[in-house]
Parts: structure tokens; C-alpha cells; sequence
């Protein structure tokens, strides 16, 4: 697995080039490392023949649960940094904004509750296509292997961690949320949904 580089530059608003090293450069870079080296001691131990399951404990358990924890670690920072490097002009995703103001009455209320479901969670905040509902539906996790429903397709995802940017705001949760929103790519999170749509169960 390879690093993805930053799809944009580093000039954001309010979020600044040294949160973004840190976030991406260690941060992420870290998990995708790890979720190749949990990905080859996977192979070896299956090769060996000597995995042996047992769910109190067993290496296999703890290589599947490490698993989990790395590879939602890199795709869920992979979804995050795409969406990033806008100019919040909602205008640049028809389709999109028609369907939050279709489910929570109005795009501006549709945004209103992922900022608070954002505010609540620990870790992630995702709106994603759920394709067992056929609909958007929004789902928060403490953390990468927590939250996530099988099915559902990221389409917005907002990492609320506190590195992600106590560096820029401090404690200021709901001052990095809106900051999110300014820099948010309308363009990239519609072309996730026309995608994601697509899909059902």
C-alpha cells in the first residue's frame, strides 16, 4: 500500500501546512506502514500454518483486530483529505444538496446536524449512501474500527480527533468544524455521491 499525496495544497483556511504535516505526513503515512506490516505478518502466519483461532486470545485475533483498526485508519484519512481543498461553494454539488435538503429539510439544516453529530463524536463523523436503506444516513465512531456500518459509503467524512486540530484551535471543536466547511471540495463530495448512489442491496 502507498502513501496518497495531499490532493491539494497545504494553503488552507484556518487549518494550517502544520497540522496538515502532522495529520497526513505522520499521522496517516503511520497507519498505512502499519496496515502493511499487520497485512504481511497476516501472510506469514496463513503460510506457516500455525494460525490458530481462538477468541479470548490468539495472535490471528489480534492481527485480524489490528487489521481492522489500520485499514479504516487509512481510508478514513483518505476520505477526509479528498473532501478538503475547496472553496465550500455548495453550489458545485446539485445533486448532493438536493438529497440532504430532500432528507433533514434543508441543505443548511442537513449541514447543521453533521456539525452536531460532528460536536458529539470522538473520532469520526461520516454522511455516507447506505445501500441496504437505499439513502444517505449519517453515523459517527470513537474510534477507526467503531461506528462504521457495513454497506454504507462514504461520502462526507469529517475527522474530529483532537489532532486534527488542536494545533490551529485548541479545545475549539466547533470553530475547526466550521473551518471544515470552508475548505469543503462540493465538487469531490459529488462525484462520491453520483457514485455511491448507484449502489444497492
Amino acid at each position: 500500500m502507498e502513501i496518497k499525496p495531499l490532493p491539494f495544497s497545504t494553503e488552507l483556511e484556518g487549518i494550517s501546512a502544520k497540522t496538515l504535516a502532522i495529520h497526513h505526513d505522520k499521522l496517516y503515512a503511520g497507519y498505512v506502514a502499519k496496515l502493511t506490516e499487520v497485512t504481511d505478518k497476516l501472510v506469514a502466519l496463513r503460510k506457516s500454518g500455525a494460525a490458530s483461532g481462538n477468541a479470548t486470545y490468539s495472535e490471528l485475533r489480534a492481527l485480524k483486530d489490528a487489521e481492522t483498526f489500520a485499514a479504516n485508519g487509512v481510508y478514513l484519512h483518505e476520505w477526509y483529505f479528498d473532501i478538503l481543498g475547496g472553496d465550500g461553494a455548495v453550489e458545485k454539488a446539485p445533486e448532493l444538496t438536493k438529497a440532504l435538503a430532500e432528507k433533514w429539510g434543508s441543505i443548511a439544516d442537513g449541514l447543521r446536524y453533521f456539525s452536531e453529530c460532528a460536536m458529539a463524536a470522538r473520532g469520526w463523523s461520516v454522511l455516507c449512501w447506505d445501500a441496504k436503506a437505499g439513502s444517505l444516513k449519517h453515523y459517527n465512531g470513537d474510534a477507526h474500527n467503531q461506528g462504521g456500518v457495513w454497506g454504507c459509503l462514504p461520502i462526507i467524512v469529517l475527522d474530529v480527533y483532537e489532532h486534527a486540530y488542536f494545533i490551529d484551535f485548541g479545545s475549539d471543536k466547533k470553530a475547526y468544524i466550521e473551518a471544515f466547511w470552508k475548505n469543503f471540495n462540493w465538487s469531490v463530495a459529488e462525484e462520491m455521491y453520483l457514485k455511491a448512489r448507484t449502489v444497492s442491496y
